[in-house]
């Protein structure tokens, strides 16, 4: 998996691609606990993202917890697999995609 990371002022953008696995989520939970210090807005970019594992929606749901204590957290350009992942947890109806 790769991430790219953009930061601007208090918004974090991160475009993940490949796959949220149990062997990338850790990757990924380590550059949130580097990057969310003085964020108010975490946007994740899963244009390119194929598939998320329990691992990677542990990461995300971790990331949102943190968010709703400091600002605001939208997933944008989720595909149909991944949202369907989404949706079959439940985690459509707690996370902002758009």
């Amino acid at each position: 998996m790769n991430i790219e990371k953009t930061k601007n002022a208090s918004e974090l953008v991160l475009a993940l691609e490949g796959r949220l696995d149990t062997t990338t989520a850790p990757d990924l939970e380590a550059l949130l606990k580097e990057e969310l210090d003085g964020v108010d807005s975490l946007v994740f970019d899963f244009a390119k993202l194929e598939y998320i594992s329990s691992a990677g929606l542990r990461v995300i749901l971790s990331a949102q917890k943190q968010m709703n204590k400091q600002g605001k957290m939208v997933i944008k350009n989720v595909s149909s697999d991944v949202l369907e992942i989404f949706e079959i947890t439940g985690f459509s109806d707690i996370l902002t995609i758009e």
